[in-house]
């Protein structure tokens, strides 16, 4: 009697603990299979999964460029990327024409004067004219210069910068400012003096920083559209500055003629 009470006690633990845990219970009980070998889980057939798939999955930052979650951004990137990309003369000449436009408008309300449409067509001429020249000038940079040490590279760009391109640069921009207007090479000669080396001792205030973070953190074929956000804002100063040596020769003038007329 008390035999068969132990029995259906001991059964009825059994079944007890494989409702509990009928996996482990399986494995402990299962005759056919040995208390020590390894249980493979029964599985589908595995999907090979890509290496930039998983990539994707651990880190989508790594893959997912910044601009294109900021939504119309991205799409008018993505275009100017794909039609710098086939014709980057054209677009970079296009580029250049806007923020010349933008930099002179800019300019001639700061010096709050009424709006002269000559002054912005001499503007433009002299920005298509520098686009081309320019374009290439930045991709000999970025290709020329790069050395094992990445702040020696940067600090070396901005350096061959400085001394090669915006002096000539500058140069450039105030004697042909001068000529349109119908100055002659004299008055270009004398534009040049009064107003360049003010322009470069201003212009290592800005673009050697601009330089630097340009090469560091912009994408390559972004660089010359981040160089020429800055540079509205450098056209408008040139441009300002341009205007005041207008001026001042004007005044000049006028007081010679003031004193040549009074003796």
């Amino acid at each position: 009697m008390l035999r068969q009470v132990w029995h259906n006690l001991s059964r009825r633990q059994f079944q007890l603990s494989v409702k509990q845990n009928p996996q482990k219970t399986g494995r402990r009980y299962n005759s056919s299979t040995p208390s020590n070998s390894p249980q493979k889980k029964h599985e589908g057939p595995q999907v090979p999964q890509s290496s930039d798939s998983a990539v994707t999955d651990k880190n989508p930052s790594k893959t997912v460029i910044w601009h294109q979650r900021l939504g119309p951004v991205s799409r008018f990137i993505t275009w100017f990327d794909r039609t710098q990309a086939k014709r980057p003369l054209v677009t970079q000449l296009c580029t250049s024409l806007c923020v010349y436009l933008a930099g002179d408008v800019l300019a001639q309300n700061i010096g709050k004067e009424p709006y002269d449409l000559k002054r912005t067509s001499r503007h433009l001429t002299i920005g298509a004219i520098a686009s081309i020249p320019g374009y290439h000038w930045f991709m000999f940079l970025g290709s020329h210069f790069n050395y094992s040490s990445r702040v020696l590279s940067i600090l070396v760009k901005v350096v061959v910068q400085q001394i090669t391109f915006t002096p000539i640069f500058n140069t450039y921009f105030f004697g042909m400012q001068s000529l349109l207007s119908g100055a002659g090479l004299r008055g270009a000669a004398d534009r040049v003096r009064a107003a360049v080396p003010e322009s470069i001792v201003n212009s290592i205030k800005v673009w050697p920083a601009v330089t630097a973070l340009n090469f560091t953190f912009i994408l390559p074929q972004y660089r010359f559209m981040f160089a020429g956000g800055v540079a509205c804002l450098w056209q408008s100063y040139l441009s300002w500055l341009n205007q005041r040596e207008v001026q001042l020769t004007r005044l000049e003038k006028g007081e010679k003629n003031t004193v040549g007329g009074s003796v």
